[in-house]
Parts: C-alpha cells; sequence; structure tokens
C-alpha cells in the first residue's frame, strides 16, 4: 500500500509539473523526469501507473494550443513503429524485478543527458535527412519500448523529428499527437499487467491539478522561455535523479 505522506507530495508536485511544462512547451524528451523522480519515493511500477494518467491529462491539455500543427506523415510513423515496442517491454516487465527498472530507468536518465549536452556542444551531429518511413518506425519502436518501461519516449522521437530540421512549433506540435496516441496504447498493457491499481488512481487523482497547471505553464513558457535555461535544470534533475535510482538499484 502507498503512502501519501508529506515526502510523495514533495517530490511528486514539482516533477509532475516539470514533466507538465516539458510536455507543454518544449518536447517530450525530459518529461521523463517527473516519473523517474516519483521512483525515488514509490516502486518503479506505483510510478508508471501514477505517471501515465497524468501525461494523458497533460496530453489533453496541449493537444487543442498545436492542433493540426503537427507533421502527421511522422506522427503516423512513429505511433505504427510504438506498437512492437511496447509489446516487448510489456514481456520483458513481466519477468524483471524492481530494482532492474531503477537501473534501467537511471541510465535512461544519465543517456538522455549525454546525449543532449554531446549534441549541444557539438560533439555529436543530427545530419538534417529527408523524412524516412523507415526511419519512424525504428524511432517509434525504440521510443514505445522505453517510454512503456519508463516514460521515456521523448529522446528517439527528437532525434528522428530533429534529423528533419523542423520548426519549433511543428515539432511541439508532433510530439504532442505522438505521445497523446503511444500513451493510449499502453492502457491496456498496464492494465493487464496490475500496474495501475487503486493506490496509483489515488495517487494521479491528487496530482492532476499540478499536472494540468504545468501543461499551461509550458504552453505559455513555449514562446517566452530560453529553452537553454529550462533544460539546464532539467538536466541536472536527471543526473542527481539517475545516479540515485542507480544507487538504490545497485545497493
Amino acid at each position: 500500500m502507498l503512502e501519501f505522506d508529506w515526502q510523495f507530495f514533495a517530490v511528486g508536485i514539482p516533477a509532475i509539473m516539470f514533466a507538465g511544462i516539458s510536455k507543454g512547451g518544449f518536447g517530450s524528451g525530459a518529461a521523463f523526469v517527473g516519473g523517474a523522480i516519483l521512483a525515488l519515493v514509490v516502486p518503479p511500477g506505483a510510478a508508471l501507473g501514477i505517471v501515465l494518467p497524468l501525461l494523458m491529462v497533460i496530453d489533453a491539455a496541449t493537444l487543442k494550443p498545436y492542433w493540426r500543427q503537427w507533421h502527421w506523415p511522422s506522427a503516423k510513423g512513429v505511433i505504427v513503429g510504438a506498437v512492437p515496442g511496447i509489446a516487448i517491454a510489456a514481456l520483458i516487465y513481466a519477468f524483471v524485478d524492481a530494482d532492474m527498472f531503477r537501473l534501467l530507468i537511471g541510465v535512461i536518465c544519465l543517456a538522455f543527458v549525454a546525449f543532449q549536452v554531446s549534441r549541444a556542444r557539438g560533439w555529436l551531429k543530427v545530419p538534417h535527412i529527408a523524412f524516412s518511413q523507415l526511419f519512424a518506425w525504428v524511432a517509434g519502436l525504440v521510443a514505445g519500448f522505453t517510454s512503456f518501461i519508463s516514460h521515456a519516449g521523448g529522446p528517439p522521437v527528437a532525434v528522428f523529428l530533429l534529423s528533419q530540421g523542423m520548426a519549433k512549433t511543428t515539432y511541439q506540435a508532433t510530439t504532442v499527437i505522438t505521445f497523446w496516441a503511444i500513451n493510449w496504447i499502453k492502457v491496456l498493457p498496464y492494465a493487464y499487467l496490475g500496474i495501475f491499481s487503486w493506490d496509483t488512481l489515488m495517487g494521479s487523482i491528487a496530482l492532476a491539478p499540478f499536472a494540468v497547471v504545468g501543461a499551461l505553464i509550458g504552453v505559455r513558457a513555449h514562446h517566452l522561455v530560453p529553452e537553454r535555461l529550462f533544460f539546464a535544470i532539467t538536466y541536472v534533475l536527471l543526473v542527481v535523479t539517475g545516479l540515485r535510482l542507480i544507487w538504490l538499484a545497485l545497493t
């Protein structure tokens, strides 16, 4: 049974607001920080179950501001590719314990930061290429897998979309519609595997208002806040969270 004590809210409220800001204004690449941070105070499976409905609330709140501004061929290709990725992750989930998922989430946190910093500093270049259906499916496969186990489908989708040289708002809108669909696809396997429970539902309801506030702030911040500042804060949070989760898993 989960305890919704001061620790849960002290960690959960800023984590979910941060996820809402990320999804609402800066793509979905760093939105998984919410689930990763929440996994510090509740079991990873419970964190997944709490966060998914909140991500869906954020998706619903951000669809209208970006309606039909997305690149549909890219979104459709990623969504189709995500289906087998989710299926593979669901099969693995049934046989892996909580510490392994803490380790996986921690590694994903650090890998994401390493990728983003390398790209920003020019150590790793993502060349601009034309839209490729095969690339979309591969990105979707990876995104479906990582999204299922840690809500971290954003990074592979970001690589795919940014490689096309998309404008900021087109990129943002495409991530919104893509993860709106992927998150709905995840509902059935989450329910089948018992990831949802009465406790996770109560946790989701308690944090839902903060998810909406974060999403609305994100939509506004999309036009006002420098991306460099937002992601600098995100990277610090992800490094600290990733190291802590790896430590918990190994000890």
